[in-house]
């Protein structure tokens, strides 16, 4: 990579950052802190750096201020750790200002995180964005030091759909006037997913799809050099269609066997890891189980609904269960567990909220009523469980049974409430 090039891209992208339009996220960032912002592929990242771009220069700072890189511009090759010095030196022969760092994708360039350390210890302000949590492991983490706070990125929230879509909920009395529109907005997020770029588009299956194998070929098969792609990719399958279950590694090692490809426990350990580490999935844990079963017996939840939905033929049970477990950990981050044991069955716990939730698409129907009740009401017996709700997609009402009080809730409402809440707490 030259100095002409580098010089030239500088500029180019000053220009571009400080014009860019985008949708004001519930992220904030503290002065004088730097960060790392991780999350799935398309998942905003570069454009919560652009907010905050924006954010700085409504503080007084000037657009000349600022070193922002894209490491996946098609225009450079290869990095490594040299490079960024580079870049580095060309800024300071261009201006005399002590820039503040926007490292697009840095991941891409080998040996990055030894030079965001020295960054910081020569105190510049610097933001990174990553589309793997690799960036976040234990050898990583011991060489930044403690010296970055760690920013994770999901896709849309409820408000922020509704926010691209032209729809305020923090505005006054917004329910009330929004309400057909933020119904329909909310079963087209439940189905469609909440990824960024496709919130106004009518069909988003195709760009999804190329997204996937992006993900797919690209994080989870290139990165890790995975040999058996067909193993991976029935794996993934066999994760969405039993995303409400619990399962063990040596279950999906043996249902991917079944299919005529070969896998062992240990190579679906790893292709678990995998997605993990490129937020196509999230695990959760069973809050009572001992520690080898919160390791091996997890529910696994996708990123997104749009994602799911592309692997399911009739979705509509999994994409509720799973727009609510990825809106709680949103809210509640790795606080957030099923509860299973022999007799008491809770498809969410949150002990520090002292919540329990279940998500049911129906409850018409008086068995699915009974066991949805029957299992809130047996955990607050022996847990401090102060809410209990269940999680319907349209049904909503009010349930008393043995002394305690259960809220019947519709998606759209909950969601609502959930992110009005946020908004007036700042949470």
């Amino acid at each position: 990579m030259t100095k002409d090039l580098v010089k030239l891209l500088i500029v180019e992208y000053q220009r571009f950052v400080t014009k860019v339009d985008f949708i004001h996220r519930q992220v904030d960032f503290m002065n004088g802190q730097n960060y790392v912002l991780i999350g799935l592929r398309h998942a905003g990242k570069s454009y919560l750096m652009y907010q905050r771009i924006a954010e700085l220069i409504s503080q007084g700072h000037q657009p000349e201020e600022f070193l922002y890189f894209n490491f996946e511009d098609d225009r450079i090759d290869s990095l490594d750790i040299t490079d960024l010095e580079l870049i580095k030196n060309c800024y300071e022969e261009m201006y005399d200002n002590r820039p503040v760092f926007f490292l697009d994708e840095v991941q891409q360039v080998k040996g990055w995180e030894r030079f965001a350390r020295r960054l910081a210890d020569q105190k510049y302000q610097v933001y990174i964005t990553g589309s793997n949590a690799k960036m976040l492991s234990s050898e990583i983490a011991t060489t930044l030091g403690g010296r970055y706070l760690i920013q994770e990125v999901f896709p849309y929230s409820f408000a922020e759909y509704l926010m691209a879509h032209g729809i305020d909920i923090s505005e006054k009395n917004a329910e009330f006037k929004y309400r057909k529109q933020i119904v329909r907005a909310a079963d087209e997020y439940f189905r469609k997913g909440g990824l960024p770029e496709t919130a106004l588009m009518t069909d988003n299956r195709q760009w999804l799809s190329s997204l996937f194998n992006k993900i797919f070929f690209g994080d989870l098969v290139a990165r890790h050099n995975v040999r058996n792609n067909f193993a991976l990719k029935i794996l993934i399958r066999k994760l969405a269609e039993s995303v409400k279950q619990p399962i063990s590694y040596s279950r999906m090692a043996s249902i991917v066997s079944a299919t005529g490809k070969r896998l062992s426990t240990d190579a679906a350990i790893d292709y678990i890891q995998y997605m993990d580490e490129s937020w196509l999935v999230l695990p959760y844990e069973n809050f009572i189980g001992k520690l080898q079963d919160k390791e091996v017996n997890r529910k696994y939840y996708f990123i997104d609904n749009g994602l799911l939905a592309l692997f399911l033929i009739d979705p509509d049970s999994s994409l509720l269960e799973n727009i609510v477990a990825v809106n709680l950990r949103r809210r509640y981050g790795d606080n957030c567990y099923f509860y299973n044991a022999s007799k008491t069955e809770v498809d969410f716990y949150i002990p520090d909220e002292s919540l329990a939730v279940q998500v049911s698409y129906s409850v018409t129907d008086k068995s699915t009523l009974k066991r949805e009740v029957d299992g809130l009401i047996a955990l607050s017996e022996f847990q401090n469980v102060q809410h209990l709700l269940i999680i319907t997609k349209d049904e909503d009402g009010t349930i008393e049974a043995n002394g305690k009080t259960i809220s019947i809730i519709p998606l759209w409402k909950w969601m609502t409430d959930m992110e009005t809440s946020k908004i007036r707490t700042g949470v």
